[in-house]
């Protein structure tokens, strides 16, 4: 048995228990009380597919070198703010939304990783090649031929639905005999890699372009704008300004990370944003339009209702 924990035990987090002093158990690396709190766990399900789950917070920074690549660049799923994230204020938890980085193995292979002090994620690794023989090549759409191509530096972000969010709790969740574990988290992990690139095959790009480093930094700057001032309806012009590239470059490779336009993005979140205001700090329909930057409440009900499917007054009450 302890055999084939080792196997299923990631080099990385091996390596992350010696830096620490302790050692990992049954996949699960506990954070050392003087280092910080939290754990790591890791599992090699086989050669195809790997899994990592950060949950922990440390008094600083470490740097794990992960030297050795892989014989097959992987696919890199990473689940962001699915797991309660520690060290978050009340406020903070309430804005951040769970979403999930897909990237190509061009965008995250480094050879020293550096373990950030404060992390609540999970990482799932996989083979494009293991992929590509699950399902028919012929119908691809050009957003998926590409990820599974694995040749361009590429990143998707997805959010996570509640049928996403209930796979991750199941897996998550204790009562799996250890006879088993295995077995059970390797279907769940490829359960959610499956329902998330259902979703992505159903994004309508049909030409997709290399990203870089800066082109990335740049959208997640626009984007924390956009959340930043959702009583302000964005400004194409400035945005584009303030990230250094055209107006259509900015449009392109938004939406092409994203899977929505700029405005109907900003929207989206300005709705969600509404209804936490309504149902949680209950506040009433007029303030809450007028916060968020509203001058005709009639439109501000049409525009509630097209994304949460009931006027803001039924919303309040439901």
């Amino acid at each position: 048995m302890r055999d084939i924990q080792q196997q299923s035990e990631p080099v990385i987090l091996r390596k992350l228990a010696h830096l620490l002093g302790t050692e990992v158990k049954n996949n699960r690396l506990d954070i050392p009380a003087e280092y910080g709190s939290g754990y790591c766990s890791g599992f090699v399900f086989n050669a195809h597919i790997r899994m990592f789950v950060f949950h922990y917070e440390l008094n600083e920074n470490v740097v794990v070198d992960n030297e050795g690549k892989d014989a097959v660049p992987m696919l890199l799923f990473k689940f962001q703010h699915i797991i309660p994230d520690i060290g978050l204020s009340p406020a903070e938890k309430q804005q951040v939304m769970p979403s999930v980085l897909i990237t190509t193995s061009s965008l995250h292979t480094d050879t020293a990783v550096p373990i950030h002090s404060n992390k609540a994620t999970i990482n799932i690794e996989v083979d494009p090649n293991y992929l590509r023989g699950l399902f028919d090549n012929s119908v691809q759409s050009p957003v998926l031929q590409s990820l599974l191509q694995n040749t361009q530096p590429l990143l998707f972000e997805q959010m996570v639905q509640p049928s996403l969010q209930k796979i991750v709790d199941e897996m998550l969740a204790a009562g799996v005999e250890d006879t088993f574990k295995l077995f059970f988290l390797r279907i769940k992990a490829e359960e959610l890699i499956c329902r998330l690139l259902m979703e992505l095959e159903k994004r309508d790009e049909q030409q997709l372009y290399a990203l870089n480093g800066r082109d990335v930094a740049m959208m997640y700057k626009v984007k924390e704008q956009l959340l930043a001032q959702l009583d302000t309806p964005p400004v194409i012009k400035e945005l584009a300004l303030s990230a250094g590239m055209s107006p259509t470059k900015l449009k392109r490779l938004f939406k092409q990370i994203f899977g929505d336009s700029i405005f109907s993005y900003y929207q989206a979140f300005r709705m969600r944003e509404a209804a936490i205001l309504l149902k949680d700090e209950k506040l009433s329909v007029s303030d809450v339009g007028y916060q968020l930057g509203f001058t005709n409440l009639s439109h501000f009900s049409r525009v509630f209702q097209e994304h949460m499917g009931m006027k803001p007054k039924q919303y309040s009450r439901s």
